[in-house]
């Protein structure tokens, strides 16, 4: 994607500082004049989620003779999976969008330095998470038996997509948390984090329960929904300027 061109203007937010200098941990006041890369940006941190979500909802319905949750997110992807293409776009969009994201939310939290970690954790999962829509499994349900390389690289790249699922909002909280603008959806953030981990361990457990299609809906959609509200507090703030 291209570099934001108007990057600089968002990183001019009013921060408070001290005589030793600005911190991550200082409070960043409101945005001043976003520009059309961060506005767009923080309707993509919206759009992504959503647009994944409908994906996996719509691809569940479209698995001839399997119940809703009968299959994760990646097996609606597989080779032999109904209209696989679906979910593969909504990986992809999320992806795209996640990226998009964290490049908008950089300067909007007063650059890299103030920023902090979060803004790369969300675009390092979505980098991962269009990997791991292209990387698609061998099968729509979970088998036994020799697999293909992609097949063994998307088991390997969707763990570490989970690992940077739940610490970008982890992340995101322990950066927001004494910003005005910003405060009250640091505890949310966390509480989503820490619920969709251990929903994950739980899923990677027991992959065969029956219930891990369901657990492992509730645990993605918990951070997605995390960032999304950020991407919508975002798309505020910048209106509001």
């Amino acid at each position: 994607m291209p570099a934001p061109s108007g990057g600089n203007e968002v990183a001019q937010s009013r921060v408070g500082q001290n005589a030793g200098g600005g911190s991550a941990g200082q409070e960043c006041g409101p945005i001043a004049a976003p520009s059309g890369w961060t506005k767009a940006g923080a309707v993509a941190g919206v759009a992504g989620p959503v647009a994944f979500t409908l994906a996996w909802v719509v691809a569940s319905l479209r698995q001839p003779g399997r119940s809703f949750t009968a299959v994760q997110i990646s097996g609606l992807a597989a080779d032999n999976a109904r209209d696989p293409w679906i979910m593969i776009t909504g990986f992809v969009v999320l992806g795209c969008c996640a990226v998009w994201f964290g490049a908008a939310l950089r300067p909007a939290l007063g650059g890299r330095r103030q920023a902090g970690l979060g803004p790369t954790a969300v675009q390092a999962a979505g980098v991962l998470t269009i990997a791991v829509g292209l990387l698609r499994r061998d099968h729509v349900l979970l088998t036994a038996g020799a697999q293909s390389w992609h097949n063994q690289a998307h088991d390997v790249v969707s763990a570490v997509a989970y690992v940077l699922l739940v610490a970008a909002p982890l992340l995101l909280a322990r950066r927001l948390w004494p910003d005005r603008d910003w405060h009250a959806l640091a505890a949310p953030l966390a509480a989503a984090a820490v619920a969709s981990a251990g929903l994950l361990a739980v899923f990677y457990l027991a992959p065969h329960s029956g219930v891990d299609g369901l657990l492992q809906r509730i645990a993605v959609s918990l951070p997605l929904a995390a960032i999304a509200t950020v991407g919508a507090r975002l798309t505020v703030l910048c209106r509001s300027r």
